[in-house]
């Protein structure tokens, strides 16, 4: 007798388009989700919004495209913002469309940190998984996640347990992490020698503090990512020399990580609560050590002086001193950490451990 075949149904970010960049780290953890479970013979279909793409490896997944208004990030609104969900909404299409095709899957899992999803959780017949993808950055969002802890808390899942702790939560939290296709990434045993930044452009992830330690240094610094506040970019490059920022773009991952890997190191400076950092994982991935601000994610994935150095939050002295020290980090241990602590065969088999030994 063959088994049952297991069917999943995701919801992409609202964001904006896979591929676009606009989801930030929730389009690589998409990705990686789709990958890991594939690997393990699930039945995959994705709802996404319209120009969404998938590598050629992810092939067999069903892809329903929605169009409509991107919705707005709940990172870029005021703590006390009201939900607000615009005419013609792509999250309320993603939505309909995905209750509908949950009735014939085990499962739907979304990747959305929006107040809708977790709003109508109760409602409905339909399982409805969540990976919250950030930390408490509304009280609306804070709210809407608390109370579904109380009434299917095994419904929630986080990245890490600093994200966790930034919700009152009914019982101890699901810790997914995260997974990347290591085959994507190859490791750089010696470095060319310069400095790397990586992330999206905008305020919550501190560039100035990386840029003001290469101006200390007397270096350019690379800086790869999705310049998303135009603004916050021009600012901070009139307060630093001409040539201390090498702009380098969003690139894609086989583009990205060909450069990364031949940064020295990577400056990691979240001012927010970063749920997970995937650049930080990415840069260890290649072999490159990180030196980062202790706080949110990065705190949970960097071992200092073993992968990297952790310095205390907003403390640039701490930051550049650990840029001295980070021949004293051995690039191999932090491709080992990598491989031990973030596959896509460890995600996938958390994901589904997670999803179908519900209790």
């Amino acid at each position: 007798m063959n088994p049952k075949v297991l069917k999943l149904v995701l919801v992409s970010t609202p964001i904006g388009f896979l591929g676009s960049g606009k989801g930030g780290g929730v389009e690589l953890t998409v990705i990686s989700a789709i990958r890991g479970l594939l690997q393990l013979g699930i039945e995959i279909t994705l709802v996404a919004p319209k120009g969404s793409e998938l590598p050629p490896d992810c092939k067999r997944v069903k892809i329903v495209f929605v169009e409509g208004t991107d919705q707005v990030s709940w990172q870029h609104r005021d703590f006390l913002s009201p939900v607000e969900i615009p005419f013609n909404s792509v999250l309320e299409g993603l939505w309909k469309h995905a209750l509908v095709l949950g009735k014939d899957a085990d499962a739907i899992l979304n990747f959305s940190y929006d107040w809708l999803p977790f709003w109508i959780t109760p409602f409905v017949d339909v399982k409805i998984f969540h990976l919250v993808s950030m930390g408490a950055v509304s009280t609306v969002m804070r709210k809407v996640i608390n109370d579904l802890s109380i009434q299917y808390h095994e419904r929630l899942a986080f990245h890490t347990k600093v994200q966790s702790s930034d919700y009152t939560l009914s019982s101890f939290p699901t810790l997914l992490g995260n997974g990347f296709d290591l085959t994507k990434y190859h490791f750089r045993e010696q470095s060319i020698g310069y400095l790397g930044w990586a992330g999206r452009v905008s305020p919550e992830k501190g560039l100035e503090d990386a840029l003001s330690v290469a101006r200390r240094l007397g270096e350019s610094l690379y800086v790869w990512g999705l310049v998303e506040d135009q603004k916050y970019a021009k600012k901070i490059e009139s307060l630093f020399p001409e040539g201390t920022i090498h702009w380098r773009g969003f690139l894609e991952t086989s583009e990205f990580q060909l450069e990364l890997g031949g940064a020295r190191m990577l400056i990691n400076t979240p001012k927010w609560n970063e749920a997970y950092g995937n650049v930080v994982v990415e840069a260890m991935a290649c072999g490159v050590p990180v030196v980062s601000y202790q706080k949110g994610g990065p705190g949970e994935l960097i071992c200092s002086g073993s992968t990297g150095w952790l310095v205390p939050k907003d403390d640039l002295e701490a930051l550049y001193s650990a840029t001295l020290r980070i021949n004293e980090i051995n690039r191999r241990d932090c491709r080992n950490w990598v491989e031990e602590n973030a596959s896509l065969e460890s995600f996938g088999t958390k994901i589904k451990s997670w999803i179908f030994m519900e209790k």
